[in-house]
């Protein structure tokens, strides 16, 4: 995990909280006094042995970092808090501790308690900043800037489209987020996922195991079918990939030479130690940072899809800082995306300005298109070509070679006739946010 001097930086305290160590021991309690409340429930525990062991986990103290160390024996943190919980519950009832279960169970059924909470945080920032991306496409529909490709100018597009563009992208995010949110689903096998040490009560138990602590009940046990686990790593990988490429857009349009969007502002934010002219995109800074760690995690995960027969070697061992850490950060990524957003200043007169420092090369498809059926389409091409190439107002140039009039260059040339189906897929886009609210 993100550790106390850089996690900060990249990931909200509330994302620290829910992927952190007490997050982690708070989920693998719930689920082992679940598990005998659900066995009570059928019979297969005494009813006062379940209270005992329910009691226990909600009051016994346990400190991670020894819980850890003890752990190393057995490879993994539950046989030691199953150890402990026996000593925290009368004599009676420590036989009955971790009935039918294997640590697997106990922890896989964690990691989805601890991604379930994560997840709520991360798909209301998701939800936040395509509300904040909505804003910008509507109030913004018509404010003309200069398109870019392969970060060169292209032709004219609105402030609004670019908007509309981050909007459907973390719609499709959130999307994705929560689908995998709904395939989080509780373990319970036991030794090979067959469940024999509860008998004919296994499947009803595994049900009620999953009902209590509001997860799915999966179709069997899925201790080496790691493909939720899979996508909900994807899911994430791409909610950060989406968030980082809406900050990293900010950071360009920041630059001086471009100057036509700013991140908000707040005292020291952005700032540089020793050069105080400075306003540095330090958002986009901190999320490209996390989106770079979190992608980096997403393999790691996908690598633990491949598990040997019905409990795999080191594949599912690998699978818990990986899966910690890449939710904090996807979520970090997310939020300060969203910041970002929320708080943009977009500049308005300069996007205009740079479209008429353009001198109509913006306009150059537009133009040589129109003269196509004049000239041919490889002489048209050449003729703007040589137009922008000498330096002049394109409109100017190829007025002066007696190409274009008057009435077609206040035609050919306004960027606001060049704008196709800008409107349209503006209120596509208004029209999916609408509706996936």
């Amino acid at each position: 995990m993100p550790g106390e001097l850089f996690g900060p930086i990249l990931v909200t305290d509330a994302l620290l909280d829910a992927t952190g160590d007490r997050a982690w021991l708070q989920a693998l309690l719930e689920a082992e006094a679940a598990l005998a409340d659900a066995e009570a429930e059928v019979g297969v525990v005494p009813p006062e042995a379940a209270r005992a062991i329910g009691a226990a986990c909600r009051e016994v103290s346990l400190d991670a970092g020894q819980l850890g160390r003890a752990a190393r024996a057995g490879g993994n943190p539950v046989i030691p808090l199953a150890a402990a919980l026996r000593r925290a519950v009368p004599d009676g009832a420590r036989p009955w501790v971790h009935w039918g279960a294997t640590s697997q169970d106990i922890l896989d059924t964690a990691a989805m308690l601890v991604s379930k909470r994560a997840l709520a945080l991360i798909e209301a920032d998701l939800a936040g900043l395509a509300r904040e991306c909505a804003n910008l496409a509507h109030a913004h529909r018509h404010t003309l800037m200069v398109g870019r490709t392969l970060l060169q100018p292209a032709v004219p597009i609105t402030f609004g489209l670019k908007a509309a563009g981050w909007l459907v992208a973390t719609l499709d995010a959130r999307r994705d987020l929560v689908h995998a949110a709904g395939e989080l689903a509780a373990q319970l096998g036991g030794a090979a996922g067959t469940l024999a040490s509860l008998g004919d009560q296994g499947p009803a138990v595994a049900a009620l195991f999953a009902h209590k602590l509001g997860l799915a009940e999966a179709v069997l046990p899925w201790h080496t079918a790691r493909q939720r686990v899979a996508r909900l790593a994807c899911a994430l990988g791409t909610a950060a990939g989406t968030a980082s490429k809406v900050a990293w857009d900010v950071a360009l349009l920041m630059q001086a030479e471009v100057g036509e969007a700013t991140e908000p502002a707040a005292p020291g934010r952005g700032g540089s130690s020793t050069m105080p002219h400075k306003r540095n995109p330090v958002g986009a800074a901190v999320v490209g940072a996390a989106c770079r760690q979190a992608q980096a995690l997403v393999p790691v995960l996908l690598q633990a899809v491949v598990a040997e027969h019905e409990r795999a070697v080191g594949a599912w061992q690998a699978e818990w800082g990986s899966l910690s850490e890449l939710l904090a950060l996807a979520g970090g990524a997310v939020a300060r995306t969203r910041e970002t957003v929320a708080g943009l200043e977009v500049h308005a007169p300069v996007m205009a300005s740079n479209l008429e420092r353009s001198r109509g090369a913006v306009m150059a498809e537009r133009v040589s298109l129109a003269l196509a059926p004049r000239l041919g389409r490889e002489e048209a091409a050449a003729a703007v070509a040589r137009a922008i190439a000498s330096g002049r107002d394109l409109g100017d140039e190829l007025g002066a070679e007696g190409l274009v009039g008057e009435d077609e260059r206040a035609q050919w040339l306004d960027p606001r006739s060049y704008l196709g189906a800008t409107g349209t897929w503006i209120d596509r886009a208004l029209e999916a946010w609408g509706e996936r609210r």
